[in-house]
């Protein structure tokens, strides 16, 4: 007979381990039960788990010391049914646990979301593009130019006379004796009609330079749009009628054209593009100097000299020619006071358009 006594099926008693003292196993039972039944939370009842069930707990060490077959079938049948109710009253408790937490912690989806500010275009990316999409509607093809230019291109090829004051280092950029910043886009036309015979018609957009000193109406640099269109039959006509179709979609069917004589070494005759006032509508104010319009850009036929320049007969082709700065249609188009504003990055001035 062993030093310990049997657990057995009705609650008899048993020394457990080295403690010497009996353990009933009813009472040991009844009180792993209680235990359960008193966990409030998944933590306790592993706490539980631990103390009846660990690899220290009087079970543990009871079924260390069986010696008999009756004894260890009664204490494994014991540790089922421990194992079972601590299994029930954990999913129980896990479950409590996950419903309060999808009560307490539930999302609104229909809630509003933090508003993701998004960026945009700039002011004067935008005119251009409004700008392309105009002529590409009238046929026309966009060419993009050389920013860095020979004087070729930019003052011979365009009929500037040797003395005239734009070949200036006073005016220009230059980079060496023979070479500048562009100072408009109109070289870009001459490399076009040097590639291909008529008709032609594009607009060349591009960011040009100069030896301005910057205040509210100039700045070194600029963008500059240019528009070519050289066929058999062109007129002035055809001109007016095109840089009036232009005005009203960048200002407005309500705005209206006027054009005047003016003076540019490549074209003859000149005339000078002027809308009427974004402010008085015509009628005079400081804005348009009491005059009731403001200038928008020059223009004019194309002189027969550059035509004589790239090879075509100036006897059977004629064309017209523009050019307007993007800086100026977004100033009088949105009434900015100092176009260095554009430039000067401010949200509270950028973000409007």
């Amino acid at each position: 007979m062993c030093n310990y006594a049997r657990f057995r099926a009705q609650g008899l008693t048993s020394h457990v381990g080295n403690l010497g003292a009996p353990v009933d196993a009813q009472t040991l039972e009844n009180a792993a039960l209680a235990a359960v039944a008193a966990a409030s939370s998944v933590d306790e009842i592993e706490s539980v788990r631990i103390e009846y069930l660990g690899r220290k707990s009087e079970l543990k060490l009871a079924l260390r010391e069986v010696r008999d077959r009756e004894t260890g079938m009664a204490l494994n049948a014991l540790r089922e049914r421990l194992e079972a109710a601590i299994d029930a009253r954990e999913a129980e408790l896990a479950r409590a646990e996950l419903d309060r937490r999808l009560t307490g912690e539930r999302i609104d989806v229909t809630t509003p979301g933090l508003r993701v500010r998004r960026g945009h275009l700039h002011l004067i990316t935008q005119i251009r593009r409004e700008f392309e999409d105009i002529f590409l509607g009238l046929g026309y093809s966009i060419v993009d130019g050389r920013e860095v230019e020979t004087t070729r291109y930019n003052f011979d090829a365009l009929n500037f006379p040797p003395g005239h004051p734009t070949r200036s280092p006073v005016q220009t950029l230059f980079l060496d004796e023979d070479t500048v910043l562009r100072t408009e886009t109109s070289p870009a036309q001459i490399r076009t009609m040097e590639r291909q015979q008529p008709p032609i018609y594009v607009v060349c957009p591009g960011r040009v330079y100069r030896r301005d000193t910057p205040d509210a109406t100039h700045t070194p640099t600029f963008h500059q749009v240019e528009g070519l269109a050289v066929d058999e039959g062109i007129t002035l006509g055809d001109l007016l009628g095109t840089l009036d179709y232009l005005i009203k979609a960048l200002f407005g069917e309500t705005r209206r054209s006027r054009f005047v004589t003016n003076h540019f070494p490549f074209t003859e005759p000149s005339v000078e593009a002027l809308v009427s006032c974004h402010m008085c509508d015509g009628s005079g104010c400081p804005v348009c100097r009491h005059s009731g319009w403001i200038e928008v850009g020059g223009s004019g036929m194309v002189d027969p000299n550059l035509f004589e320049f790239v090879g075509y007969d100036p006897e059977r082709y004629t064309g017209f020619a523009f050019g307007w700065g993007l800086e100026r249609i977004a100033v009088l188009r949105h009434g900015i006071p100092d176009l260095r504003e554009l430039w000067r990055n401010d949200p509270r001035l950028l973000e409007q358009f």
